[in-house]
Parts: C-alpha cells; structure tokens; sequence
C-alpha cells in the first residue's frame, strides 16, 4: 500500500476509532477503512457513522497488517481525509480486485 504510506507521511491519514469517528463527524474523513477483525461494537459505530454522514467505507486486511501499513502498532480503523489520496488509494484497490479476476 504505498499511497496510504504516502498519505500517512503526508500526514493526511487518522487513525484510532475515536479519532476515525470524529473526523467522520466533522466532515474531514474522504476514505475510511475498518480492520475485517474490527470487533462488533467498533465496526458497528463505524458503519453506522459513515453511512450517516456519506462515507466511504472499505474492508480492510486485519488489524496487525492495516496498522503496519501505516508504521504503527495494529489499528482497527483509519480515516483519509484528503480527497486526492483517497481517490487514489480507491483506485488502486479496483485496479488489484480486477487483477485478481483476471488472474487464472
């Protein structure tokens, strides 16, 4: 994932549920990405809070690996709050589903 290790050192990427849900909720958050071992509570008050307010939302790897990305210990979820970054990172992430369709 070298464009979210661009953006983190751009400082362009939140991560913490708590500071997730407030860039959510003031409008910065452009890309939020939730940990697929998110536990029930967190991954609910995500969702939730994305859908409410027109985010996008994307399942990532488990915690260990988004954390590492980023160069830190694990996360459960990030927000990009700069809208370059994020349309980037989207569209790497449809370019490697469509690899993986085409692959035999």
């Amino acid at each position: 994932m070298t464009t979210l290790g661009l953006a983190v050192r751009a400082r362009k990427v939140v991560s913490g549920e708590e500071a997730v849900l407030r860039a959510i909720r003031t409008g910065q958050a452009k890309l939020v990405i939730l940990a697929r071992d998110a536990g029930p509570n967190t991954g609910k008050a995500v969702r939730d809070k994305c859908r409410s307010y027109g985010v996008t939302l994307i399942e990532g790897p488990d915690r260990y690996a988004l954390g590492t990305a980023i160069g830190k210990a694990s996360r459960v979820a990030l927000a990009v709050v700069e809208t370059g970054f994020a349309r980037l990172l989207l569209e790497h992430l449809a370019r490697a589903r469509e690899a993986e369709r085409e692959a035999p």
